[in-house]
């Protein structure tokens, strides 16, 4: 039993795989399919794709809920965590800018995927010096957000492959739902990104 939160994690990193390679060949985007996928299978592939996120969205609360009440935690489930969540994020963004022209997300999208390799960076070089970079609250509730806000994002880049009617009363309040909340989650996402930046500036001045 102490051994399901890192196998949670590790299927959230091959779900968040599936996932994009899904929404990539479903946009054309995969070698050798590009021609050969019938528009059934192209909504087929996007509305599996939107599964896969949906359930490995819910792997990250379900891993460190049970590693904690297991008392499972383990260096490899720390090391696995973080990775999982910016795989599973930033395929998704990357997947999401795959299916069309979408410019409402194109800014924020790139501010998420700036932070997140400018973070990981930081913690690389951080821990080369020492310096360690704790997971602060309001970086847990971006993720939280960014999860959201993505999940959203990929039923309206999907709602035709979901069957769901053309109907600008009812897509329209969902689309800017959706685009709100990715909007709040690049700006949460930029400050939380500055945080660590000035914790990393202080560190590297003592």
């Amino acid at each position: 039993m102490k051994a399901l939160p890192n196998i949670l994690t590790s299927m959230r990193l091959v779900l968040a795989l599936f996932m994009f390679v899904a929404l990539a060949a479903a946009a054309g985007a995969v070698p050798f399919l590009a021609d050969k996928l019938s528009p059934d299978q192209q909504f087929s592939l996007e509305r599996w794709a939107v599964i896969a996120f949906v359930t490995a969205a819910v792997t990250d609360f379900f891993d460190g809920w049970l590693a904690r009440k297991l008392n499972a935690v383990s260096v490899w489930g720390a090391i696995l965590d973080p990775i999982g969540d910016k795989v599973l994020v930033c395929g998704a963004v990357l997947g999401l800018l795959a299916l069309g022209p979408q410019p409402m997300v194109v800014l924020p999208a790139g501010l998420i995927l700036f932070r997140e390799f400018t973070v990981s960076a930081l913690r690389e070089v951080g821990a080369g010096k020492g310096i360690k970079l704790p997971v602060t609250t309001l970086a847990k509730w971006k993720t939280t957000l960014q999860l959201t806000a993505l999940a959203l994002e990929l039923f309206v880049a999907a709602w035709a492959a979901f069957h769901l009617p053309d109907d600008p009363a009812l897509q329209g309040p969902v689309t800017g739902l959706a685009h709100g909340l990715f909007w709040l989650a690049a700006v949460v996402t930029i400050v939380t990104g500055a945080q660590y930046w000035e914790q990393t500036r202080r560190a590297l001045q003592n």
